[in-house]
């Protein structure tokens, strides 16, 4: 059966949303059909978020309209959506972390007994059955306390079928799941579709649009620009709607090309419990790619790198240099940059200005007698967000008003600025749209060009086959696997991270 011959579910019709003078949505419109993965894709600041608050009651429509199966309706608040049958789940789950899993999808509709006295049995029982319906083994009695961002989705997905969702939104489930998680998700939702339900995806990941949705919708600065079949575009066409120009590629002749001297050397790294005899090199020009499943031990290579973390064997040596072990401010000195997977707890300091932020690795540069300069830290952050084509309001506004990838920018800014021999890069495009990972890749490869040597760790198969000149591979702790660009594939990739085959790093 094909869904689109049906009525929609669920269809916004031409929203608009605006804060003040801000713009958020000027024309929203997607329909949605039941049986069907439909993928909401766009840059940061394209209203997506808007349009899913519209949705979920918590903000109204300010223009156009909102029809529930071909009858206009009024989502004061959630409450009433949820009354009308959408659920929304966020990449993030908010649970009562002290109650149990049955609790948390049951709750303030907790099936009763005489006296008012809440049924347990029947509420471990439907709880069990909403679980089977979705194929996965969760304990409904285990406390929330501790579940895993996937397991607390999975909460969230049964509450939305306890209560008969003919709509689930679902906000960047992804972003902090395993490839093993994600897997079993996509289950789910192939599972909730089956069973008639629409879901909305949103995902800046497009491997993941073509794996799991039928159809996709586009949005380019708060306005719908297009809606297709997903089987009749490509991924190019997908990102050319989104940014609304053609995007830069690494082209053949860039990978590979220099081969200058030594810059890092790793010779037999080990710490125990978690990586072992960790072995290779990075040259001035090159790109190294450190590939592997979540949990192989590819960040924890690079914390010990930049003298974050101890180990227990092995040394560090940059331009045949011994580094000293567990001293970030030594391997500062000798060159090193790190940018550290969570931009927000690792990177920034929050609270503080974009400009202060930016300024945070370079305050030797910054002082004038002992005090920073104010006047020199605000031109150098000028510098820095013009070189990278920051977008920001004022400079010393809080780096927290600013969307993920700008904030990523200013991370990028914060190393750079030190003039790095070796960047380190740790999932440098994680959470942030596909306009500004174009971008970074863009930075990452004229820094390559200029000389610097770049070890970057990326989950993302296609980034690192996009751009890194060798691909190392980690599993369990180990390296298993080395490419040259021209000889690797998703394919072989995934193979020496899953232990498909075991091939000697060389």
């Amino acid at each position: 059966m094909d869904p689109v011959a049906d009525m929609p579910v669920l269809s916004l019709r031409h929203a608009a949303k605006s804060f003040g003078a801000v713009r958020a949505v000027v024309d929203g419109t997607i329909d949605l059909y039941g049986g069907e993965a439909h993928a909401l894709l766009g840059e940061n600041g394209a209203g997506k978020s808007t349009m899913v608050k519209m949705l979920a009651g918590v903000h109204q429509p300010d223009a156009g309209q909102i029809e529930i199966n071909g009858q206009p309706v009024t989502l004061n608040n959630p409450a009433a959506a949820q009354a009308a049958g959408i659920a929304v789940i966020y990449q993030e789950p908010t649970l009562f972390p002290d109650l149990s899993v049955a609790e948390n999808i049951f709750m303030g509709r907790q099936p009763l007994r005489a006296g008012r006295r809440i049924d347990r049995k029947l509420l471990r029982e439907q709880s069990t059955e909403l679980f089977a319906r979705l194929g996965v083994p969760l304990d409904p009695d285990r406390v929330c306390r501790g579940l895993s961002i996937a397991d607390q989705q999975l909460v969230e997905i049964a509450k939305a079928l306890s209560l008969d969702a003919q709509v689930i939104v679902m906000d960047e489930p992804t972003a902090a799941l395993s490839a093993t998680e994600v897997a079993r998700l996509f289950e789910v939702v192939t599972t909730l579709c089956g069973s008639g339900a629409a879901v909305l995806f949103i995902t800046h990941r497009l491997e993941e649009v073509f794996e799991i949705c039928q159809r996709a919708t586009v949005m380019r600065d708060g306005a719908h620009v297009l809606t297709t079949k997903v089987a009749e575009v490509s991924a190019d066409d997908l990102v050319r709607a989104m940014v609304g120009r053609e995007m830069p590629t690494r082209t053949q002749a860039q990978h590979g090309t220099v081969s200058g001297q030594t810059v890092l050397s790793v010779q037999r790294l080990t710490r125990e419990g978690v990586f072992i005899d960790i072995s290779f090199e990075v040259k001035a020009g090159e790109i190294v790619a450190l590939a592997g499943l979540v949990g192989s031990g590819r960040s924890e290579v690079a914390r010990a790198i930049f003298g974050i973390d101890r180990y227990d064997a092995g040394r560090v040596l940059i331009d045949g240099q011994p580094l000293r072990k567990v001293s970030p401010a030594a391997a500062m000195a000798a060159g090193i940059g790190y940018v550290p997977e969570d931009r927000r707890l690792q990177g920034l300091v929050m609270e503080m200005s974009i400009q202060q932020n930016v300024g945070l690795a370079s305050l030797h540069r910054l002082q004038r007698r002992g005090l920073i300069s104010s006047a020199s830290e605000r031109s150098f952050a000028t510098d820095w967000a013009q070189r990278l084509s920051l977008k920001y309001g004022r400079l010393t506004d809080p780096v927290s008003r600013l969307s993920g990838g700008n904030q990523q920018k200013v991370v990028l800014a914060k190393w750079l600025g030190r003039q790095p021999k070796l960047l380190i890069v740790d999932e440098p495009t994680r959470g942030i749209d596909i306009g500004t990972k174009a971008e970074v890749h863009r930075l990452l490869v004229q820094l390559a060009s200029t000389g610097v040597a770049v070890l970057m760790i990326s989950s993302e198969l296609p980034e690192v086959l996009a751009i890194g000149d060798r691909i190392l591979v980690m599993r369990e702790g180990r390296l298993t696997a080395e490419f040259g660009y021209q000889d690797a594939s998703e394919e072989s990739i995934m193979a020496a991270a899953t232990g498909q085959f075991e091939a000697q790093a060389s």
